[in-house]
C-alpha cells in the first residue's frame, strides 16, 4: 500500500470483555501435587477483545483470563466468530494471559502422571469458548471510528529471570490506546514477559493475579472508565515475580499490578501523540519443531532423586525462601521429566505431538509495530533476539494454542532447569521459530 493509499484509510475499533469465570468450583491449575479447589472469587476472569480495521483490512485480538486455551478450542472460536463477522480466521489472535488462579482448560501431558490434577471439564471449555466467541462478536459490532497512540513503559520491580535475578531479562511493556475522537478510551493492550505468579497453591480463590490488578488500576485511576485492558502475557518461560514478592498475596499481587500501571499512566499523564491513519494486516505460517530426544528412564529417575534430596536438605537447611522455592520447581520439573520419559517409549506419545503440531506464527501488524504470537511458553532469549532483529517487533506468548510445555534454551537444557526438563521440544525449536518469523516479517515489507 502506498503513502496515497494509507492516507484515505481511516482507523475503525470496537472493544468488549465478558465475564468468564466459571460458575462453580473448579480445581484451579498451575502448580503440580497440590489439590485446589476454588472456593470463591477474588476477582473476575475475563475475555477482552479488541476488533481494529483500516478500511481495508481487520484484525481482531483475543486476551483471555485462563491459563491455557487449546488449540481445539482457538480453531473453533476463529471458526464461529468468521463466520458471524467475515473476519478471516488468519486475522484473529487468541492468547491466554495464563493466571495460576483458573480452571485446567487443557488436558496437559505434564500432568497425566499427577494424581490430583484432573482433566479438562468440557462442560467449561465451551462455556469459556462460547464467552469469548460473544467477546469478540460484541469487539466486532461496537467498531466506530478511533485513533491509536504508541506508548513504551518500564516494568522494572515486576519480576526478574527466576533462575538468576541478574540473568536476562525484558521488563521494556509495549502499550497500545485507542480512543474515539471525542477522546473516550476504546480499549488498551499491553505486552508484559513475566509469569502471572505471585499467588500460590495456598490461594482458593479465582484470580488473574496481578494482571488483573493492572487493569483494574489502569481502569480507574488513568482512563476513569471500565474500558477493556487487553493483558497479554509475552515470553514468560523464565521469568518470575520469585524474585521481587514480599509474600503471596492478593495485596502483594495488587501492589506488582500498580507498578505496571502506574508506569503506563505516568506517561499517559504527560501525553502522547494519537492517529486515525493506522494500518493493520495479519500474516500467519504453519511450521514443523523439532522433537526432543528423551533419556533413559534410568537416568531419570536418578536425576529425579537427587533433585528431590537438594529440596529436602534446604528445607531444612536454608532460610532463603526464593531458593527453596526454585529447588522445589527444579523437582517437580525432574518429576515430569521420569514421567515424559516413561511415556516417550510408547506409540501413544505421537497424539501429543499432532495435537501441538504444527506450530503456529502470527504477526499482527498495527502502525509501525508487529506483534508476533507464538504458542508455547517461551524463554525470554527469543523476544530478545526477535526485536533485535527487527524493530518494533513484540512476542505474545501462550497464542493460539499451546505446545504442552516450554521453548527453553540449549543452556537452560545442559543446567536441568524446571522449563527444559518438562519440555516435549528440542531447545532448538526457539532458534526455528526465530528464524520463520523474521522470513515471515520481511515478507510483508
Amino acid at each position: 500500500m502506498n503513502n496515497a493509499e494509507k492516507k484515505g484509510k481511516k482507523l475503525v475499533a470496537g472493544a468488549a470483555a465478558s465475564n468468564i469465570t466459571p460458575l462453580e468450583p473448579h480445581f484451579l491449575f498451575g502448580y503440580p501435587f497440590v489439590e485446589r479447589i476454588s472456593e470463591g472469587v477474588n476477582d473476575w476472569l475475563l475475555s477482552s477483545a479488541l476488533y481494529l480495521a483500516d478500511g481495508n483490512r481487520q484484525v481482531l485480538l483475543v486476551s483471555n483470563d485462563v491459563i491455557f486455551v487449546s488449540k481445539a478450542s482457538v480453531s473453533r472460536i476463529r471458526e464461529v466468530v468468521s463466520q458471524k463477522t467475515g473476519i478471516a480466521a488468519a486475522s484473529i489472535m487468541v492468547s491466554a494471559t495464563h493466571t495460576h488462579s483458573g480452571p485446567v482448560t487443557v488436558d496437559y501431558v505434564n500432568s497425566s502422571n499427577d494424581p490430583v490434577v484432573p482433566k479438562a471439564d468440557m462442560k467449561y471449555v465451551r462455556y469459556m469458548e462460547d464467552k469469548i466467541i460473544e467477546t469478540a462478536c460484541n469487539a466486532f459490532h461496537n467498531a466506530s471510528p478511533a485513533e491509536a497512540g504508541f506508548l513504551l513503559a518500564d516494568g522494572t520491580g515486576v519480576g526478574t529471570n527466576r533462575h538468576d535475578p541478574a540473568g536476562p531479562s525484558d521488563l521494556e511493556i509495549p502499550v497500545l490506546v485507542v480512543k474515539k475522537p471525542d477522546n473516550n478510551i476504546i480499549a488498551c493492550m499491553l505486552v508484559c514477559n513475566m509469569h502471572p505468579t505471585v499467588l500460590h497453591e495456598d490461594s482458593k480463590l479465582y484470580s488473574g493475579d496481578f494482571p488483573a490488578f493492572a487493569r483494574e488500576i489502569l481502569q480507574k485511576k488513568y482512563f476513569g472508565c471500565e474500558c477493556p485492558v487487553l493483558y497479554f502475557t509475552g515470553a514468560e518461560g523464565n521469568q518470575s515475580p520469585r524474585h521481587v514478592t514480599r509474600s503471596n498475596t492478593f495485596e502483594e499481587a495488587r501492589r506488582l499490578g500498580a507498578i505496571i500501571a502506574n508506569a503506563i499512566g505516568t506517561i499517559l499523564k504527560k501525553g502522547i501523540e494519537y492517529s486515525s491513519e493506522i494500518t493493520v494486516l495479519s500474516l500467519q505460517k504453519f511450521i514443523d519443531l523439532p522433537r526432543r530426544q528423551f533419556p533413559d528412564p534410568a537416568w531419570a529417575k536418578e536425576h529425579r532423586d537427587k533433585l528431590n534430596e537438594r529440596f529436602d536438605h534446604l528445607k531444612r537447611t536454608s532460610d532463603n525462601k526464593q531458593e527453596i522455592r526454585s529447588a522445589e520447581v527444579d523437582w517437580f520439573g525432574a518429576e515430569e521429566l521420569l514421567h515424559l520419559s516413561k511415556m516417550a517409549k510408547s506409540k501413544d506419545f505421537e497424539n501429543i505431538y499432532k495435537l501441538c503440531l504444527p506450530a503456529e506464527i502470527q504477526v499482527i501488524k498495527i502502525g509501525p509495530w508487529n506483534f508476533t504470537a507464538w504458542p508455547g511458553e517461551v524463554y525470554v532469549e527469543y523476544a530478545i533476539e526477535l526485536k533485535r532483529k527487527v524493530k518494533n517487533t513484540y512476542l505474545i506468548g501462550i497464542a493460539n494454542g499451546e505446545l504442552q510445555g516450554y521453548i527453553a534454551t540449549e543452556e537452560a537444557e545442559k543446567k536441568g532447569y524446571y522449563e527444559a526438563s518438562n519440555s516435549i521440544f528440542h531447545p532448538s525449536a526457539g532458534k526455528v521459530l526465530l528464524e520463520e518469523t523474521i522470513d515471515l516479517l520481511k515478507s510483508a515489507e
